[in-house]
């Protein structure tokens, strides 16, 4: 009998730790699900048809967005829409490189974190000799801060190659642009065929997409090569810093082809369009 009681008692206690860690486990996953952020391993880039592949790149890793922002995770932060095509789950658009640094650095703020970017708006930054640029704001970085920020353009094509779980796809996720990607074909009323032109492509009636609709790269991330372009830190030619006149935007959009993973275009930092959005990064 007392061997009976002492076997109640322990399978009691198993049951109770197993219920126990079974509710730890999915606190974690939800919490994990809410995030909606990806650790990237750092390292070299393995993707064989990475423009970055074979040289000497190492990147430390970092945590970037599932999804392009949303109009409204942007309307939340920054009290505002700008985009052309409304809906609370369509990526914002129509948002220059000066708004997205900004958001950045609001968004930190709101979440408790301490804000990426020094954002000057009274002095003019002497290495901006864009004449399209009616603002020339001087953004540097707090090195070391917690806050969210815009990725570097290596790490964004690290992040889209799908960092070390890389397949070596042409798109990010794979070979087939129609499953991975929103663009000018594929992003209207019907399927698109031949040479683009934008009277076909308006005629169409082509706009952005709900973000995560098509399938995910290795990594988990949706969208890296359509729907709408997106802003990094550095400018054109320029790997880490930001003293350049333009800013690159990586990505294809709903408007243009399919951004394959060699896809570079760059804008005055005050461009904006209904094909230009953001993701966010933060350091591990």
């Amino acid at each position: 009998m007392r061997k009976l009681l002492i076997f109640l008692c322990i399978a009691t206690m198993l049951v109770a730790a197993a219920c126990s860690q079974d509710k730890s486990d999915k606190n974690v996953t939800s919490s994990v699900r809410n995030d909606n952020f990806v650790f990237v391993k750092g390292g070299v880039f393995t993707n064989k048809k990475s423009n970055y592949y074979g040289q000497r790149v190492a990147l430390n890793s970092f945590y970037i967005g599932k999804y392009e922002i949303t109009q409204k995770e942007w309307t939340e932060v920054m009290g505002n829409n700008p985009s052309q095509f409304k809906g609370d789950n369509l990526p914002v658009e129509k948002v220059s490189w000066y708004d997205a640094v900004e958001y950045c650095n609001k968004r930190s703020i709101k979440e408790g974190l301490k804000p990426y970017y020094n954002i000057n708006k009274n002095t003019i930054d002497p290495t901006n000799k864009s004449e399209f640029d009616n603002l020339k704001w001087t953004v540097t970085f707090n090195e070391g801060a917690n806050g969210y920020r815009l990725p570097t353009e290596a790490e964004w094509q690290y992040a889209a190659d799908g960092g070390q779980l890389s397949k070596s796809y042409t798109y990010s996720g794979s070979d087939n642009a129609d499953d991975v990607a929103w663009y000018w074909k594929n992003a209207g009323d019907k399927m698109l065929s031949g040479d683009w032109n934008w009277p076909l492509v308006e005629n169409n009636h082509n706009q952005t997409k709900p973000i995560g609709n098509k399938k995910p790269n290795e990594l988990g991330l949706y969208d890296m090569s359509g729907n709408v372009r997106e802003w990094c830190w550095n400018g054109y030619g320029d790997t880490e810093s930001n003293s350049t006149s333009t800013r690159v935007v990586k990505g294809g959009s709903w408007m243009g082809d399919v951004g394959d993973l060699t896809y570079l275009n760059h804008f005055e930092a005050n461009g904006v369009g209904a094909d230009q959005g953001l993701r966010l990064v933060r350091d591990n």
